[in-house]
């Protein structure tokens, strides 16, 4: 499997490469005479770029057949002689009334056969002939309409496929469900060997026994592996609805540029987006700040991992908030100067764009309340002083030759496997207080907390290439993993894996012999029992203390043996009645010219910080000095020849962080300069980029 050609928005006929700057513009929410205002205040703000029509099917097409593009055609004349260019959508994806009426049929059902009415958004099942065909037919119009159109760089092709109809268990989604096991597997005696349907008298004759994943009764148990291949299987449907609209609009306008814009977070694991990474002209992604003490760290590993999915080609932040969203039960704003820094920190990890989700707030609506780049108070308003701040700041940066640069890679590269997770949300568990995108997260923070920023990047990404190499609760590792982690650490790799990796092979199925089966040679531990912990029964044990000094919760591996060549760094203190007092906790093996950790309990990220400088020091991996680790994310961007190379210092705390300075200070938002001493200190929310 091959990426597609990197292609990425060229600028509008005389400009200059930019950093692309801007947002959602949604015109058909305004009179028009509100639209000569909106064009004024953009080029105010350093505006170059605008996302028009994502839900504007209903006015595009108000009838069946019949296309008004005349109201389109306007605005983006307007914002194009401007100097802002477009990023057209397909506007597919939502459908107006006038289809839903027409055919019923393409509304997905959800598991208990309930059909998702209209009234919201994405109320259409990826599975529907017929909904595609009405789908297609308004690209193709849309790309007919604007082949020639010289203000439009790039195609949005929908909108976040997924949010809200990841899972259709319709007919029609039933019998593409059958036909994706059929193409997978190719016999239904394989298929019958993949989910282990000997259990339960679950043993299917022929592919049209196979039904979604339906609602079986409250308490009940689902099969996991037809469960983790109904996840595949929606993830791929709407992969596949987004390729046929991709291919109608590149028919037509072949060579413009296209994408679709993911939802890559921490916890945003409903679709396979690395997968999806591969069939996009380039990676775009909307991510939204988690509020809390974890907001600025989740922001940053996120944006590694968009940079992971773009394998390090340049990215486009496709929708960002200035502030608070509409759908949290409580919407928090954003701090003083996180407009700018949280937009700085997804530049830093490789962004070469940076838009919101949107220009102007609407008044009304399921979103009137989601902040905007201009809102209801106006351009008068920090908000929109913080917008043109950042504005400056990213011409600035282009100036200087950021647009040359790509994110530096980090020594060590944090593994994260969307399949894993989906394995992990299955009911019958050892526990449901784990799951696998809480680990990597954990180990992102860890890292940072002693100096390290880490790479996040995907299980098919080169994470073996990487001086060392963190596998965090990887649930499924399949043969060929297994054996790139074999390789790897054979080679001299340098290798951390925690409890609850390599449990199960890509059908879900047991590596038996003890736990983490297929590598247990590797890490130099033979688990024969897990110890899950909590506190809804009295008297159950709730954590196990550390020789480190470090606490575990929710989870620790019962660790019967222990290879020659591997050696014990912490082991758990605890009544004797645990048989848990002297067990291993956290041992080093050597494995060829190589060495593995292992951390077989659930530390979180205060216990990973505090247990990783012993374990850094095992294994060989250089860290900054202790007066330089913690307080400041340092995240740096070069050319290949380094003639243009930046450092970006994030304060990740709510205190001063006083750093030394080094190159030349270009932009210093809640950030003092003292050349004279050749420090810098950076306000709680602040951030530094220098150019050496």
């Amino acid at each position: 499997m091959e990426h597609r050609a990197f292609n990425w928005p060229q600028p509008l006929a005389g400009k200059s490469p930019r950093i692309w700057y801007g947002g959602d513009y949604n015109p058909d929410q305004w009179p028009e005479e509100v639209w000569d205002e909106d064009i004024e205040l953009m080029q105010k703000a350093g505006v170059n770029l605008v996302s028009v029509a994502i839900f504007s099917w209903a006015k595009l097409e108000p009838e069946e057949g019949v296309y008004d593009f005349d109201w389109l055609d306007r605005v983006i004349d307007k914002l194009g002689k401007a100097g802002i260019a477009v990023d057209l959508a397909t506007g597919t994806a939502s459908p107006p009334m006038w289809l839903t009426q027409a055919h019923p049929e393409i509304l997905w059902v959800d598991y208990r056969g309930d059909v998702c009415q209209p009234g919201a958004r994405q109320h259409w099942r990826a599975t529907s002939p017929v909904f595609l065909d009405y789908a297609l037919n308004l690209c193709r119009k849309m790309a007919e309409h604007y082949k020639d159109n010289p203000y439009v760089v790039s195609w949005h092709v929908s909108n976040e496929y997924g949010c809200h109809n990841r899972f259709d268990y319709s007919e029609d989604a039933e019998r593409a469900f059958q036909q994706w096991c059929e193409k997978k597997y190719g016999t239904i005696d394989a298929v019958n060997d993949a989910w282990g349907t000997a259990f339960w008298a679950q043993r299917m004759n022929n592919f049209s026994e196979i039904i979604p994943p339906r609602f079986i009764g409250d308490g009940n148990f689902m099969n996991p592996g037809k469960l983790l291949d109904w996840k595949r299987f929606s993830s791929d449907a709407l992969l596949d609805f987004y390729k046929a609209e991709r291919d109608a609009l590149l028919e037509i306008t072949p060579g413009k540029p296209q994408t679709t814009n993911f939802m890559v977070s921490a916890g945003g694991t409903g679709l396979d987006y690395d997968k999806w990474g591969y069939d996009v002209d380039f990676v775009s992604n909307d991510h939204y700040f988690t509020p809390g003490e974890a907001h600025f760290d989740e922001l940053a590993y996120s944006a590694s991992l968009t940079d992971g999915i773009a394998r390090k080609k340049p990215w486009f932040l496709m929708e960002h908030s200035t502030s608070a969203v509409n759908w949290r039960p409580i919407n928090y704003r954003v701090e003083p100067g996180e407009l700018v820094r949280d937009s700085l920190a997804h530049l830093a990890m490789g962004a070469d764009a940076i838009c919101y989700f949107q220009w102007r707030q609407s008044k009304a609506g399921a979103e009137k309340w989601h902040s905007s780049m201009v809102p209801h108070a106006g351009p008068d308003s920090q908000i929109f002083r913080d917008v043109c701040e950042l504005g400056a700041d990213l011409n600035k940066l282009a100036d200087e030759g950021l647009l040359d640069t790509t994110l530096v890679k980090s020594k060590v590269a944090v593994v994260f496997d969307y399949e894993s997770q989906w394995a992990t949300e299955h009911t019958a568990t050892p526990t449901q207080e784990v799951r696998h995108w809480t680990e990597p997260l954990a180990w992102f923070r860890a890292l940072a907390d002693n100096g390290l920023t880490a790479d996040v990047v995907p299980v098919r990404g080169p994470w073996d290439e990487y001086e060392a190499v963190v596998l965090p609760s990887m649930t499924i590792l399949s043969e060929e993993t297994s054996r790139r982690v074999r390789e790897y650490v054979a080679n001299g790799g340098k290798l951390f894996v925690t409890y609850y990796t390599g449990l199960v092979d890509e059908k879900d199925h047991v590596w038996l012999g003890g736990y983490p089966g297929s590598i247990r040679d590797v890490v130099g531990v033979r688990v024969e029992e897990f110890a899950p912990m909590g506190n809804d029964f009295p008297g159950a044990m709730d954590h196990l203390d550390l020789t480190n000094g470090t606490v575990a919760h929710d989870f620790a591996d019962v660790i019967a043996s222990v290879a020659p060549t591997a050696h014990v760094v912490a082991s758990f203190k605890a009544d004797k009645w645990t048989g848990f007092d002297g067990a291993p906790a956290i041992t080093v093996n050597e494995y060829g010219d190589g060495k593995a950790a292992y951390v077989g309990a659930r530390l979180g990220r205060e216990g990973l910080a505090k247990s990783l400088p012993v374990l850094l020091e095992e294994l060989g991996i250089e860290t900054p000095a202790e007066d330089d680790r913690g307080e400041v994310l340092r995240v740096e961007r070069a050319d290949s020849t380094d003639e243009n190379h930046f450092v970006f210092l994030f304060n990740r705390t709510h205190d001063v962080a006083v750093v030394d300075l080094e190159g030349e200070p270009l932009v210093a938002s809640l950030a003092q300069v003292n050349e004279s001493e050749h420090t810098a200190a950076i306000q709680p929310n602040g951030v530094l980029v220098v150019k050496l």
